[in-house]
């Protein structure tokens, strides 16, 4: 028993001794891990996402009388939905929009145009009853003038000024009819002028009444040709469906896709939006189909970002044509696409895991007879590599890790370091000189020729 014992401390310790070695020794030694520097063909690459939909498609939108100024109907909800991916024939239903919003907004109209009928009328019985007034003032001022004329008349023998104040009277009386009937004229177009509004008020009323009686019998939407129903998406690119609101102003319910072209729609964040140029080609995965792969080319390249849904990053909208045999794809598959952003035949390359900076520049450590910090420099980068500019040459060793003491290491390439140095300086000028011209460019200026050098002529 005892024996036993014995044999288990002993293998105990021997274990214990080995581990105690082993640690002991890989505390003392780090392994380096090295790779060669590539030369060879180099891509770079652009991952994203898409979304199939078709290159041409018909809308389906609010019927146009609801886009009337008149109609003052802002947004209007869907109350039903055909199911999508429905395939419809010509001037098959679709969906309902709301008939409540438009009563609501006819029954309003009809009120107004009540109340308008009301004030023409009141506006035709004042305008009578004033110029009837004024009528009569002007019937009492033309007798007055009679009057005063009498007392001229009778006045011949009486002493000159008796005579003269008659006179005085009858200017003064003729005057007062004059301007009487001046004021008849005035009230008179004043009163037509007031009429003419009130019925002009009246017609439109009366236009947008029978204008929201068609829009309450056109609120049923019939497809306008054959086709497979594809709901349209919101001003949040969600998808339409029932209880979404449409308006004049996002008109689209739904659409009928032409599906023998096809775009992959997809959004490349705002760090990678700068590589991805129009012409560009792209491989695309189908998710749907895993063994189907297919061609396509960047078609168009959004100039304004949008935010992502809760993030404050932002995205573009790229759109993608895509080639080859389409038949079996159908919208709202999602794709899977590489849009090759620059592709280098033959040229240098590293690992980005061999690339290390500080404050002022990119180095790698290189293995040659011993271990140097060497200055590169790097060109354009895919997800995995770096191009590399100078620096290395092909086969030289680099380390992926940062090897013992390396704050001690010799810097080799200053040069390297100067001429990068030196490029993007002359790169900050030329720019700055570049912004100077277009904010200058505006504002030529060009003599007009055969005059002298004061007529000058601003160009914008």
């Amino acid at each position: 028993m005892n024996k036993k014992v014995l044999l288990t401390i002993g293998f105990a310790v021997i274990i214990l001794l080995a581990a105690f070695l082993l640690l002991t020794q890989s505390k003392s030694e780090t392994v380096k891990i090295t790779t060669e520097v590539t030369r060879g063909p180099f891509e770079m690459v652009v991952y994203s996402s898409g979304q199939l939909e078709a290159q041409n498609s018909e809308d389906i939108v609010v019927p146009d009388n609801l886009r009337d100024r008149d109609i003052r109907i802002y947004e209007i909800k869907i109350t039903d939905l055909v199911e999508e991916g429905t395939v419809v024939d010509s001037g098959e239903y679709v969906a309902t929009l709301d008939q409540k919003a438009v009563e609501e907004a006819l029954t309003t109209a009809r009120e107004e145009l009540e109340q308008a009928y009301n004030e023409l009328e009141d506006a035709k019985l004042d305008s009578n009853l004033t110029l009837s007034n004024v009528r009569d003032q002007i019937i009492n001022a033309r007798e007055e003038v009679e009057e005063k004329k009498i007392v001229l008349d009778e006045s011949v023998y009486e002493s000159p000024a008796v005579i003269r104040k008659a006179e005085m009277d009858l200017d003064k009386a003729k005057r007062k009819l004059e301007q009487e009937i001046q004021g008849y004229e005035l009230k008179k177009r004043q009163a037509v002028s007031r009429v003419e509004r009130k019925k002009i008020e009246l017609r439109q009323l009366e236009s947008r009444v029978n204008k929201l009686n068609e829009v309450y019998h056109s609120l049923v939407i019939a497809a306008p040709k054959a086709g497979m129903v594809i709901y349209g998406k919101d001003r949040t690119r969600e998808k339409i469906k029932v209880g979404s609101t449409v308006s004049p102003w996002m008109p689209v319910i739904a659409t009928l896709p032409d599906l023998s072209s096809m775009l992959s729609t997809t959004f490349v964040n705002e760090i990678d939006i700068s590589k991805v140029k129009a012409g560009q080609k792209v491989i695309l995965g189908i998710d749907a189909l895993p063994e189907k792969e297919l061609e396509g080319e960047v078609v168009s390249v959004a100039n304004i970002g949008q935010p992502m849904p809760k993030s404050d990053a932002k995205v573009f909208e790229v759109k993608i044509r895509v080639f080859g045999d389409v038949s079996d794809l159908k919208p709202a598959m999602t794709t899977s696409n590489r849009i090759q952003t620059g592709f280098f035949t033959d040229t240098l390359f590293i690992p980005a895991e061999a690339v290390f900076s500080n404050d002022s520049m990119q180095f790698v450590y290189l293995e040659n007879s011993n271990v140097v910090k060497q200055v590169v420099d790097l060109g354009d980068q895919n997800e995995n590599h770096f191009l590399v500019r100078k620096g290395l040459n092909a086969g030289d060793l680099v380390l992926l890790t940062e090897p013992p003491h390396h704050e001690d290491l010799l810097i080799e390439g200053m040069d390297i370091f100067r001429e990068i140095k030196e490029r993007k300086l002359r790169e900050e000028e030329e720019a700055r000189k570049a912004l100077e011209e277009e904010k200058k460019q505006p504002f030529k200026l060009q003599k007009k020729s055969g005059e002298n050098s004061s007529n000058i002529i601003i160009i914008g």
